[in-house]
């Protein structure tokens, strides 16, 4: 797995306006350096600015630890004896919805 450069404060947040009247620059630098930027309004932030492909990373990291998190559940109703059979399972759809067997 790639991890980003750890944030430089002096050039990764930068204010809404500075970013506006500066927005080539800083995308080249996010393209080049890999880092997210932090945009403020106020002093505060407002925005999180990142390159696409960072930000792919972000989300295909994001739906591993999700379905890593389904298994871990789905392991814990194993153990704890909260299943029933798959065929108990479709007899009970077949009979809610009228299906045929």
């Amino acid at each position: 797995m790639t991890r980003s450069p750890p944030m430089a404060i002096t050039r990764d947040i930068q204010s809404m306006t500075t970013f506006r009247n500066h927005s080539a620059e800083f995308l080249q630098h996010i393209r080049e350096t890999g880092r997210a930027m932090v945009l403020t309004v106020n002093g505060r932030a407002a925005a999180v600015l990142q390159d696409a492909e960072s930000y792919q990373r972000l989300l295909d990291l994001a739906a591993a630890a999700n379905a890593e998190e389904g298994l871990r559940q789905g392991l814990e109703d194993v153990a704890m004896g909260r299943t029933r059979p798959a065929q108990d399972v479709f007899n009970d759809l077949r009979a809610d919805y009228d299906l045929p067997r």
